[in-house]
């Protein structure tokens, strides 16, 4: 099946709206992040999730630890999915699950090293989904997503082997490597947010190369 594209670090309905005129499946809202780019506040989120139409996944991007806190950000957003971007406990997921039925529940693993491959093994049956970004949590000020860098492709393509749930893959992906990326990993979906813009706006040409690449990958 032809790889699915996220695009990230939407911030108005036009920008919305022109990822999916040119075949974004799903879009993410990055809330409020220690660092790196596209935080909107939930108030803004909230006032474009509605008018996705429907079919299109919206992803909450959520630095949150604790339920209750990513509970009321669901809620008060109305976003279909969670993209967890720290690590969280993993009683944490039965919890969400049973306050939010129907909201899919996608847990980021930052690829640092090969403990990456353990960790996803051992979330996997409590996710719908993982995400392989690029990010370090462990730096003084926590790197959670948006750092444009790439990272090692064939431990991507390990946790994809060795994992039943989609996998998405993030982390410095371009119009110029991700037909590359994606012949390598195979992943159910591709995710970027820098690649596709310009003075930190959505860039119409970047996309239409983007899509572009993402069909050749499978020519």
């Amino acid at each position: 099946m032809k790889t699915k594209v996220k695009v990230c670090c939407i911030k108005s309905l036009q920008e919305a709206q022109l990822a999916i005129r040119y075949g974004a499946s799903a879009l993410g809202f990055v809330s409020a992040m220690p660092s790196g780019p596209g935080p909107i506040s939930e108030d803004q989120i909230a006032a474009i999730i509605p008018q996705v139409p429907r079919g299109i996944a919206t992803f909450l991007l959520t630095s949150r630890q604790d339920a209750a806190s990513i509970i009321a950000q669901q809620r008060k957003t109305k976003a279909n999915a969670l993209q967890l971007v720290d690590s969280v406990p993993f009683s944490l997921y039965p919890e969400l699950r049973s306050a939010l039925p129907g909201v899919a529940i996608v847990q980021v693993v930052h690829m640092t090293g090969n403990e990456a491959v353990e960790l996803a093994q051992a979330l996997a049956p409590l996710v719908d989904a993982i995400l392989l970004d690029s990010g370090n949590p462990n730096l003084p000020v926590k790197e959670l997503g948006g750092t444009g860098r790439v990272h090692d492709w064939n431990l991507s393509k390990k946790i994809r082997e060795k994992v039943a749930v989609p996998i998405y893959l993030a982390g410095g992906l371009r119009p110029d490597n991700v037909a590359e990326a994606i012949r390598l990993v195979q992943p159910h979906a591709v995710d970027l947010c820098s690649g596709l813009r310009t003075n930190g706006n959505l860039d119409e040409a970047k996309l239409s190369a983007f899509f572009s690449q993402v069909s050749a990958a499978h020519s």
